[in-house]
């Protein structure tokens, strides 16, 4: 047992330093004045794919392939189980995605700085002129061909089970038209709980993706469309949980 936790603990580490040793690089670039898009893409490519198949050995099965188009951007939405929603959500849906992710990430050293130099998004709760800023620049990136990612909950789910949904990303949503491409995570937290620091390596995940939800008739729907569409993206989602 002991022996276990200990190995568990190292494959943290080592994806800890795998994070790093993608933000270091990035970091530079951008004091150098040159950072590109898709060399943050590649590197985003080889890290989610070293830490999921490498070095976590996660079986890894996807469900609803066909309810998306590769050359399609869309808004999407997922439950939060674990901090390897993040790279198994990479390996899924390809290099060409950002998340929305809180504020606090971004003041870690190294990773936060790399982190809003490759285009993630920074979402400040706490200041409402913030948060809308925030929605402006995913606008921006979905209009310039790249999908966004944000987990409505806000927060990894203690339990596995789907906590609440917060507005910001349907308000985004409803206000651009985008598609929205809801997914359900599943057995993530198998690899790694919320707050828990030692992973599990060979762990079954499955990523189901379900059918693209068009906002444009809640659009029409007026002041109850945002409720109606958190509703049907919370129905997809919870389906496969």
């Amino acid at each position: 047992m002991v022996e276990a936790a200990r190995k568990s603990l190292l494959l943290s580490f080592r994806n800890v330093f795998e994070t790093f040793a993608i933000s270091w690089p990035t970091v530079v670039d951008a004091a150098r004045n040159r950072v590109s898009k898709p060399v943050c893409d590649d590197r985003l490519e080889g890290w989610c794919r070293r830490i999921v198949y490498d070095n976590a050995g996660i079986e890894l099965t996807v469900v609803g392939g066909e309810n998306i188009a590769s050359d399609s951007t869309y808004l999407v939405m997922s439950n939060h189980q674990s901090l390897y929603d993040i790279p198994v959500l990479f390996v899924v849906l390809g290099k060409k995605m950002r998340m929305i992710t809180k504020s606090e990430l971004f003041r870690v050293p190294i990773f936060g700085p790399a982190m809003r130099e490759a285009g993630f998004i920074e979402l400040d709760r706490s200041n409402r002129n913030r948060a809308i800023e925030s929605l402006a620049v995913a606008k921006r990136k979905l209009q310039e061909g790249t999908s966004v990612w944000i987990a409505p909950e806000g927060t990894r789910s203690k339990t596995g089970q789907l906590g609440s949904f917060k507005k910001g990303g349907f308000a985004l949503a409803l206000e651009t038209g985008w598609p929205v491409l809801p997914v359900t995570l599943d057995g993530t937290r198998d690899v790694l709980q919320a707050k828990g620091v030692r992973s599990v390596p060979g762990a079954k995940v499955t990523v189901t993706l379900h059918k693209v939800i068009d906002p444009k008739p809640y659009i029409e729907m007026g002041k109850k469309g945002r409720e109606a569409l958190m509703a049907d993206v919370r129905k997809a989602i919870a389906s496969a949980l």
